[in-house]
């Protein structure tokens, strides 16, 4: 009996001890699988805005939302992924270009020539970033260019403004007087008289991108002087023209303004919902900053290298609509386009290349 009791004792107690053990010791689990390389997303991207503001409604605003869009498809959040750094004056390129240096962000993007100078000065000191430009030419191996046929573009707004123009006298307004700028006003004046010679184009340079009260002052001399047409390049400067034509309109008269770098039709909206932009000559900075992203997060990024945006590539050109072009101008401007893109009008780029294209015109 008492040898049962033994026996049954030791079974009862090696019975709680497997019991124990098994709650003591936790199932194996599969390690965790490493993140794939489509998954990491390490890149940051910079972006330093020229003078007129992140919202000027023209080259910044365009450009960023060209890196909004990117980051908007990869979920990234602005201050963490992706940020600007706002430039108020000439001044604050270096500086601004150094400080995404120094916080060793991946790529860093600057909206204008006017960086030239300073980007040949930040770009070799930081020699594990790399560097966009947008409107500039750089020859280092961590910036990539990117610059635009802004003379074709030009002149399709040109051929609208000729087609639209009924005091047979349109205006210019540039920013400053660049070798860039001049881009925009030798192919305007091209596409103008192209379809008629007869034309007035009057022009005036601003010697600022950031001065709406200059632009509407300069406005409203032409449009006094019967300019009924006006087409800016002039970044912020040009919405003081955008708000002179919209004070003229809501006064009884009718005049046009021309946007420039992103279509502004909105800019130029009404209290009755009609605008007093008659197009834009869209220049696509948004998609130069998508595709400058793009290539980085690839490893494909093109330092060294310059992308060339014509209007082959629709780099450049007229919006897809445009409500205030009737369908037979803009048919018009598409058969110019098609000339253009064969190569059988080549848009000149210079004030002295525009002397030798209108001898000959017809």
């Amino acid at each position: 009996m008492f040898k049962k009791s033994m026996a049954l004792l030791l079974v009862m107690m090696l019975l709680v001890g497997l019991m124990a053990g098994c709650g003591q010791k936790a199932p194996e689990q599969p390690a965790p699988a490493a993140p794939t390389e489509e998954e990491k997303t390490d890149i940051t991207v910079g972006f330093v805005t020229d003078i007129g503001g992140i919202d000027d409604r023209s080259f910044n605003q365009g450009t960023y939302e060209g890196i909004k869009e990117y980051a908007g498809e990869k979920g990234w959040k602005e201050g963490q992924e992706y940020k600007y750094i706002q430039s108020n004056e000439e001044a604050d390129y270096i500086p601004n270009l150094s400080a995404f240096g120094d916080e060793a962000y991946n790529l860093v993007i600057a909206a204008g020539f006017l960086f030239e100078n300073a980007m040949k000065e930040v770009a070799p000191q930081y020699a594990d970033t790399n560097f966009a430009i947008i409107d500039a030419v750089i020859d280092a191996p961590n910036v990539a260019s990117v610059v635009f046929a802004e003379e074709q573009g030009s002149f399709l707004v040109g051929v609208a403004a000729a087609k639209a123009t009924k005091t047979k006298k349109v205006g210019f307004v540039g920013g400053m007087d660049f070798p860039l700028i001049r881009k925009f006003h030798a192919g305007f004046v091209a596409g103008v008289h192209s379809v008629d010679k007869s034309i007035q184009v009057v022009d005036q340079y601003a010697g600022d991108f950031g001065n709406p009260g200059a632009g509407q002052q300069i406005a409203s001399t032409m449009y006094a002087q019967g300019v009924d047409v006006i087409y800016h390049a002039a970044g912020g400067t040009g919405n003081g023209v955008i708000n002179e034509a919209k004070n003229r309109v809501e006064n009884g008269k009718e005049v046009w303004v021309i946007g420039v770098d992103k279509d502004q039709y909105e800019d130029g909206k009404l209290a009755s919902g009609k605008s007093v932009v008659l197009t834009s000559m869209m220049k696509r900075v948004d998609v130069a900053a998508y595709s400058m992203i793009e290539a980085q997060e690839k490893g494909e990024f093109p330092g060294g290298k310059t992308t060339a945006l014509t209007l082959k590539e629709d780099g450049v050109g007229i919006p897809a609509e445009n409500p205030n072009l009737a369908a037979d101008i803009v048919t018009e401007i598409n058969s110019y386009k098609d000339k253009i893109v064969a190569g059988e009008i080549v848009v000149p780029t210079t004030m002295d290349e525009l002397k030798a294209f209108e001898a000959n015109l017809k």
